[in-house]
């Protein structure tokens, strides 16, 4: 599997797909029971946000390679308004929903490797890593 899968946020139910995406990517690289639902969790909390703060948006779940390492990119995209306060929203506890605030911290937690790139207006762009052991 080298082709970039994608699914669109549009609307709730394109959670579930994008977590289901996420679990098979996963599985197919050979993640364990426990990366796969590492793996899925983000993947969920990510698409999630596009759904709840940007309105539409993409997951894309591709496998990599690496100098001898094999894992998988989480990559989410949105036009949305953007984070005003990338700080902020990083802070365990942090939630602009009610929620529980596990939010982005959580993915940067349960990934090998998180980068977050937003612009106010213009949108968010984020791209996690997780890494076969």
């Amino acid at each position: 599997m080298n082709i970039q899968s994608c699914v669109e946020v549009v609307k709730e139910w394109d959670i579930v797909a994008a977590r289901q995406l996420g679990r098979n990517v996963a599985k197919d690289i050979g993640f364990g029971n426990v990366d796969q639902a590492r793996i899925t969790t983000a993947v969920s909390e990510l698409a999630r946000n596009i759904y709840l703060y940007a309105g539409t948006g993409r997951i894309c779940i591709y496998p990599i390679e690496e100098i001898g390492k094999r894992g998988l990119v989480i990559s989410s995209i949105d036009n949305g308004p953007g984070i005003k306060d990338i700080k902020r929203v990083m802070e365990d506890g942090y939630s602009t929903s009610g929620g529980l605030g596990a939010g982005l911290p959580g993915v940067k937690r349960l990934m090998d490797e998180f980068d977050l790139r937003s612009k106010e207006g213009e949108g968010t762009e984020i791209t996690a890593k997780k890494w076969l052991r």
